[in-house]
């Protein structure tokens, strides 16, 4: 009797610890993306970097790498051989890239302005881009410069050939401060200005879309059009939203969270001061679609013979 009693209550606790095991929750299966930044981890990366400190992606069911380059100009060329699921680019150079036919298309938005300002010292005096004329301008990366350089100054009476227009790298700051050049081109109005404002070099911007230049996103994402996955960049769009809309309302607490990715390099007064500037900047509906100011930016790129070809913005901008 006690040796069939002994087997029952074997068999009943089995039996209890399969139901538990089928009753419990199975831990969600994360899908697996790589992201690629443009350039090191900097504020204008606020939402992608909040998304992973605070657990969004996961939430969403993602889960992100995030990667930097060592060349700039590599995150969308890699995206374009597929070796990256998604990277962060310029929309100027997403419609240059497209135009010469790279398997790319824009998946959402990160920074909705233009950040790209035409850089002088204030000391210079100079406070009309008339006063440019004879003088010297430093730009990073040769690329739309002459159009747009061209464009801005134009506007104000001056030709392209009044200026001498120098490549001196990334040194831009160190150039406008030691008077190697007159102006900078490619100098962010959060970043350069804050930097060489510390430095004890206070500066004056003109700003790109009120001279003349359409207005375009500065910071997009891409994915190759012909491999991606829908699902995954619907849950990081969700994701880079909901981080987004944390930053707008708790701008310190998240600058608090921000730094703490890597604290060495992120906490300084710099990048405090940035954060502050790039706060109004971030998409609010990063997912959201804009045609018209796609194809507007591919025109003046056109017209200035930038691009040969003109792609139609609904053909390299999904909707997600």
């Amino acid at each position: 009797m006690k040796r069939i009693f002994l087997i029952t209550t074997i068999m009943l606790l089995l039996f209890g610890l399969s139901i538990s095991a089928e009753a419990s929750p199975q831990p969600q299966k994360l899908t697996k993306i790589s992201l690629m930044l443009d350039w090191f981890v900097n504020p204008n990366h606020g939402p992608i970097i909040i998304a992973q400190e605070r657990g969004y992606f996961k939430q969403h069911g993602i889960e992100v790498d995030i990667q930097q380059p060592a060349d700039p100009s590599l995150p969308p060329k890699l995206v374009a051989a597929n070796k990256i699921d998604l990277a962060v680019t310029y929309q100027p150079n997403l419609t240059i890239d497209v135009a010469a036919g790279l398997p790319l298309m824009k998946t959402a938005t990160l920074i909705a302005t233009p950040l790209n300002t035409l850089m002088v010292l204030k000391k210079s005096g100079i406070t009309d881009l008339s006063q440019l004329k004879g003088k010297t301008i430093g730009i990073a990366v040769a690329g739309n410069e002459d159009a747009t350089i061209g464009t801005m100054l134009a506007n104000h009476g001056v030709k392209l050939t009044d200026v001498n227009i120098v490549n001196v790298g990334w040194a831009l700051s160190s150039s406008l401060a030691s008077g190697k050049v007159d102006a900078i081109w490619g100098g962010l109005r959060n970043f350069e200005t804050n930097q060489l404002a510390l430095e004890g070099y206070p500066t004056t911007s003109f700003f790109p879309e009120e001279n003349g230049i359409p207005s375009y996103d500065e910071l997009i994402f891409v994915a190759n059009s012909k491999h991606y996955n829908r699902q995954a960049i619907t849950a990081f769009n969700a994701a880079i939203t909901q981080a987004t809309t944390y930053i707008i309302n708790h701008p310190q607490a998240a600058w608090q969270q921000f730094i703490q990715y890597a604290p060495d390099t992120l906490n300084n007064k710099l990048n405090h001061n940035a954060w502050n500037d790039t706060l109004t900047r971030f998409a609010l509906r990063p997912a959201a679609v804009d045609f018209k100011r796609y194809d507007d930016y591919a025109q003046f790129l056109f017209k200035h013979h930038v691009i040969t070809q003109l792609p139609q913005a609904k053909t390299y901008i999904g909707s997600f």
